[in-house]
């Protein structure tokens, strides 16, 4: 059986540029020879480069990617079905049969990657356009877990602009309904980018200080305290009912993990060699989650929920605070591509890293199909009609 060709995208545009590096790498190595891997890297300044030498990670530490691979680009054209070799003024098409993105953040996770490869008609893995940009938007995530009921963490919207024309009634507002200690996010960034904790006014202000940097619009959560971190994983798509991973507490040794705490401590300078390599995979965790069966099944269950709420598919990450001694649970975020794709969750469930990307690229390949037994165009006699006048209304 001829293997299928395997795109794994990553890099972009985002401040989670190398967690990506990472996790690609971890999947690439998970694919092994059942496939024929084509690394797509997609640097900071949006270029796009592909070739085997993409594989070793001392291109990236080296900055040498120009001279280990050839300059791509993708276009949005259907029936290209791959990548369009430019170098020195050549084109070379290289076929592809399904995409794994494997972008974080900005330009990948958000919908946009999704909406090129949705018109160049590529399978790919993940949710799809609209899951990433809601999975990736903290407001528009949690109006669609309320609508469906769910329990979230207390939060406050504050804009750029009006934090600009009266700063003092922004901190007002936020003191009189979220209160201390509470966390400052960007809407859109993940991976603890521009996310700080505030225990008073002074470091309310510096943390949206920091957090307008980067975006427009800064969530304030009030801070759990008393309260674990939950997070499992959830896999679904294609028709299919979605399943739940194992859950997971992450162990903190600071009160708040720090992106290089999150993606560095205890690996091995950026290294991917196998399961034990780096990126979330070698975050210290208790796994399963030392709760109760109750609290276990609760968490799962709402897990469960969001994943269906945005409409997402493939693997995503859960992340979820219980209250131990009141019962209670509250979603905080889903994740639609999460770091290491959660593979360390799925083996103590029973799948392991490489049959939990055959999963997906089997989902990636059915829903693909499914599509085209949709209409997407209409044929009407409009402009075969002299109307004498413009057109529109």
């Amino acid at each position: 059986m001829e293997r299928l060709r395997v795109g794994v995208i990553f890099g972009g545009r985002s401040v989670e540029h190398d967690v990506s590096i990472v996790t690609a790498h971890q999947v690439m190595a998970a694919l092994g020879p059942a496939h024929e891997v084509i690394p797509i890297y997609i640097d900071r300044n949006g270029a796009w480069w592909s070739g085997s030498g993409l594989n070793d990670l001392d291109a990236y530490r080296n900055k040498t990617w120009n001279s280990a691979a050839e300059p791509v680009t993708l276009a949005p054209t259907r029936g290209v079905g791959g990548l369009m070799s430019i170098k020195k003024l050549r084109s070379k098409k290289v076929d592809i049969d399904v995409i794994i993105p494997s972008v974080h953040g900005t330009f990948g996770e958000d919908g946009t990657l999704q909406g090129v490869l949705e018109m160049a008609d590529i399978p790919y893995t993940g949710s799809g356009v609209t899951a990433s940009a809601v999975g990736m938007d903290k407001v528009a995530m949690k109006a669609a877990f309320r609508a469906s009921g769910l329990p979230c963490v207390p939060d406050g919207l504050v804009e750029v602009g009006r934090l600009d024309r009266d700063p003092d009634a922004v901190l007002d507002s936020v003191e009189r309904e979220i209160g201390y200690p509470c966390f400052v996010k960007p809407v859109t960034a993940g991976s603890s980018v521009g996310i700080a904790k505030a225990n008073d006014r002074v470091g309310l202000a510096a943390a949206l200080d920091v957090a307008r940097r980067y975006d427009r619009r800064v969530l304030v959560e009030k801070s759990m305290d008393g309260c674990l971190e939950i997070n499992c994983s959830v896999l679904g798509g294609a028709g299919r009912d979605p399943k739940v991973s194992v859950c997971e507490q992450p162990v903190a040794w600071q009160e708040f993990l720090s992106f290089e705490d999150k993606y560095l401590r205890g690996s091995k300078q950026g290294g991917s060699e196998g399961k034990g390599g780096s990126g979330m995979a070698s975050l210290d965790r208790q796994i399963p989650a030392p709760i109760s069966e109750t609290l276990t099944k609760q968490v799962q269950e709402n897990a469960l929920a969001a994943f269906k709420a945005i409409d997402a598919s493939g693997v995503a990450r859960v992340d979820s605070f219980v209250n131990e001694s009141t019962g209670e649970t509250w979603l905080m975020e889903i994740n639609t591509t999460p770091g290491s794709f959660s593979f360390y969750l799925w083996e103590p469930s029973g799948l392991a890293f490489g049959a939990l990307l055959d999963e997906l690229i089997e989902i990636a390949m059915s829903e693909h199909r499914a599509k085209q037994e949709l209409m997407f165009t209409f044929d009407s006699t409009l402009l075969d009609k002299d109307g004498g006048g413009k057109v529109g209304g």
